[in-house]
């Protein structure tokens, strides 16, 4: 069985879909078998890795419109892309019966295709996230080091609580990821210092270095470590996707 991740946070800018390609590549690296769903109707994470979802998209594959198929990135990291098509997926599922069980559904067919599945949900907590909650085992939590990215965290925490007690019983967050960090600017510290006391242990060890190379790699439809592999960012990654794999092992 994979184990399915969901990378959520309702705020923008904080690094999730960074994090989930970064996430993804990193554990290609070690040899584990990595599924990257694209559940966000912007498609940044496909945008990232320079996939056209035109012809073949997420939205096609649950409306039946094609069989469903991932397409190869590199080895060991396959890509279920999105477009903005996905957008209209939230409206027409609105009125059907277990709506929140669609991406379940779909990706019950790749529980053994993989060692990973790592979902990019959209920046909200609609019908679309809703769905990516359903039919994931963990959630993990990219938290960018400043003031505003704190706001918001107890709504998203209240939602996991409610889809924990009426849909996903077996549903954990599994950690939090600060991203973006400054060791020099002393709020970016305070952030991290109070998120460690809130969520314990799940905050991931491995921080995020700001770090510009993590910025220019999606416009190279490259991952980081095809884009600048002795860069911050690839070598932080790197250690984070080890850290993962320890606690899944």
């Amino acid at each position: 069985m994979s184990n399915i991740i969901a990378f959520s946070n309702h705020k923008g800018g904080v690094g999730k879909t960074t994090s989930t390609v970064s996430i993804g590549a990193g554990l290609s690296k070690l040899n584990q078998k990595v599924l990257l769903v694209d559940l966000d109707p912007q498609g940044n994470l496909s945008q990232s890795l320079g996939i056209n979802a035109s012809s073949k998209n997420l939205y096609g594959f649950v409306r039946n419109h094609y069989p469903i198929e991932p397409i190869k990135v590199i080895k060991n990291l396959d890509i279920l892309p999105s477009n903005i098509d996905l957008a209209g997926l939230e409206i027409e599922l609105n009125t059907e019966p277990g709506r929140e069980y669609v991406i379940k559904e779909l990706l019950s067919s790749f529980s053994s295709s993989y060692d990973f599945i790592l979902i990019d949900c959209p920046p909200s907590l609609g019908l679309l996230t809703l769905n990516a909650f359903t039919a994931a085992t963990r959630i993990i939590i990219p938290l960018q080091a400043e003031y505003l990215a704190m706001h918001g965290l107890s709504k998203l925490m209240e939602v996991i609580s409610k889809i924990q007690s009426r849909i996903n019983p077996n549903l954990q967050v599994e950690g939090v990821i600060i991203t973006q960090f400054d060791k020099r600017k002393i709020l970016n510290k305070d952030i991290a210092t109070t998120v460690g006391k809130h969520f314990g242990n799940k905050v991931f060890k491995t921080y995020i270095r700001d770090n510009v190379a993590l910025a220019e790699a999606p416009s190279s439809g490259l991952d980081i470590f095809r884009y600048s592999p002795n860069s911050n960012g690839a070598e932080d990654y790197l250690h984070l996707s080890k850290e993962i794999i320890s606690r899944f092992n």
